[in-house]
Formats: structure tokens, C-alpha cells, sequence
């Protein structure tokens, strides 16, 4: 399948990186150059704007916010040059606004949108085991199928309304922060009785709190190993905003969206911006006077 891919970030350049393993034809974009010329010594077609690469059978988005979209023209001039009938899969998180806004502009320039966020880091998404929740005309997610097992281990196909991919991706990841949240307090609290951080996680991600998110975040919590970060803190605070936006659109109040908002300013203000999202578990560390840098 003939293939453009726009934002080349970690996820991007791993999601991007399987397709090609599995025999798509890309023709990839991003705003640094550097990462779109690791992918051309795979065979990748590098392009110097993002319309060359909005083209072909499918374009495949990853940008990190709804004003990266705006920015290269998704919600307007960009679809105009887009062939018609073509497929985007969008496969970020965005604002339930903009997703509805997005579908309804391809549907009058006669594309077809599908909202596609993924759950999974760099690593997950590198295995080709990411979680994908679709949603859109139901044509494109046939058609859009192989991209998907290049992609994933296993698709969620929610229905023709793209809004309800978004707001279930807002919804998970709200979820995620606020374990990170009450992973970060709660090793503090078990910490400053003489319990250590890994003897309190041990012991409950091998029986009541046995997901993945809490053994995962936990470990790097338990770690403090924030770098490199799979999901940069500052992204987590975008996203609780859209979790919060979505809320207020529907008339659905998130109080602990709004502490979990607070935590991530107050964890950006003393420069954790550009760690690991489970840094925000150092704000629970500062506020009970234990002041010892994250890694």
C-alpha cells in the first residue's frame, strides 16, 4: 500500500519503521529532517512538505497536538490538494473538538477520516504490539486493516464516529495519569514509614494491582528512572487539559482531572517537563520535604 506519514517523533518513527518492515510504501514528512533520513536508509521516500506526503492509497498523521494540526493545514488547506477518496488515519491523541471539526471538513472535500489513537510507548510500538481504538467509515477501516496489523496486536473498532476513538483515548489516558498520580503518593506515604518504594509495589502488582500500567509505572517510579521518556510530562498535561475540555463539553465534571492538571503544572515548574510522565510522581516526593533529584 502506498503510504504517507506525517510527525516522526518516537512513536511515529517506530510506527513508521514497521509498516516499512511489512512492505508499505512510505513517503514520510517531519519537521526535523534527521529522523525522516534514518528512515530512507530503509527505503522511505523523504518529502520537504507535508502535502507531498498527504497523498497516496492512506496518510497517516502523528503530530503531537491539535495546533500541530492546525499548523500544517489538517483542518483546512491541506485537503485540498488530498486526492479524492483518500484515507487519513490519525493515529494522536486530540481534542474531541477538533476530531469532529477534522471529520467534517474530509467528508466536504470528499476524504475519508478515521480517528485511530494508540495506547503504547516506544517500545510497544517498535514490537508492533500497540492498542489501537478506530473509528470511521467503515470502508476505510477494512481497507485500512493490514496498517493496522503492522501496527498493533489488536484493533478496537468503535463504530463510524470518529469523536468516540478520541474520547475513549482521552478517557485512558486520564486513567493512566491518575495511577501515576496515586502510584507517586502512595510510595511516598509507604517511604516515609520505612516501607520502600519496591517492597510496597511488589507486593501489590503481584496481587491486587497486577496491570501492566501499575507494574510498568511503577517500576520507573520505583526506579526514579525518568529518562529517556516514552511519553514526555509535559504531553501528559495536554492531555488531562483535553480530558478536562471533553469533560466540560459533554457537561461531565473531572475534579481529580483538575488536581491531576495542578500536579502537572507544579512538576513542570520545577523543569520536569521534559521527563517521563512518571515524574510526576516526584511532586508527591517534594511536597512530603523529600527534595533528592529524579534521574
Amino acid at each position: 500500500m502506498e503510504v504517507g506519514f506525517l510527525g516522526l517523533g518516537a512513536m511515529g518513527r517506530a510506527m513508521a519503521s514497521r509498516l516499512l518492515s511489512a512492505g508499505h510504501r512510505l513517503r514520510v514528512w517531519n519537521r526535523s529532517p534527521e529522523p525522516a533520513r534514518e528512515l530512507a536508509g530503509r527505503g522511505a521516500e523523504v518529502v520537504e512538505e507535508p502535502a507531498k506526503a498527504f497523498r497516496g492509497d492512506v496518510a497517516i498523521t502523528m503530530l503531537a497536538d491539535d495546533a500541530a494540526y492546525r499548523s500544517v493545514g489538517l483542518a483546512g488547506p491541506l485537503l485540498d490538494r488530498a486526492p479524492r477518496g483518500m484515507i487519513h488515519l490519525n493515529m494522536a491523541t486530540l481534542s474531541v473538538e477538533l476530531t469532529r471539526e477534522l471529520a467534517a471538513a474530509h467528508a466536504k472535500a470528499g476524504l475519508r477520516y478515521v480517528a485511530a489513537p494508540v495506547f503504547g510507548r516506544g517500545d510497544v510500538a517498535a514490537a508492533g504490539k500497540l492498542t489501537i481504538v478506530a473509528a470511521g467509515p467503515e470502508d476505510a477501516l477494512e481497507q485500512a486493516g493490514p496498517l493496522f496489523e503492522a501496527m498493533g496486536q489488536r484493533t478496537w473498532r468503535l463504530g463510524s464516529d470518529p469523536s468516540q476513538a478520541a474520547a475513549l483515548k482521552i478517557a485512558g489516558n486520564f486513567m493512566i495519569a491518575s495511577a501515576i498520580e496515586t502510584i507517586g503518593e502512595a510510595t511516598t506515604l509507604a517511604a516515609r514509614h520505612g516501607v520502600a518504594p519496591e517492597t510496597l509495589l511488589d507486593v501489590l502488582t503481584s496481587s491486587l494491582f497486577s496491570a501492566p500500567v501499575y507494574k510498568n509505572y511503577g517500576a520507573i517510579i520505583a526506579g526514579r528512572k525518568y529518562q529517556p521518556p516514552g511519553f514526555r510530562l509535559a504531553l501528559g498535561l495536554k492531555d488531562v487539559r483535553l480530558a478536562l475540555a471533553a469533560g466540560e463539553g459533554a457537561k461531565v465534571p473531572l475534579p481529580f482531572a483538575s488536581v491531576l492538571r495542578d500536579a502537572f503544572l507544579e512538576a513542570i515548574a520545577h523543569g520536569d517537563g521534559d521527563l517521563d510522565w512518571a515524574a510526576l510522581a516526584e511532586v508527591a516526593r517534594r511536597r512530603a520535604g523529600i527534595v533528592a533529584g529524579p534521574d
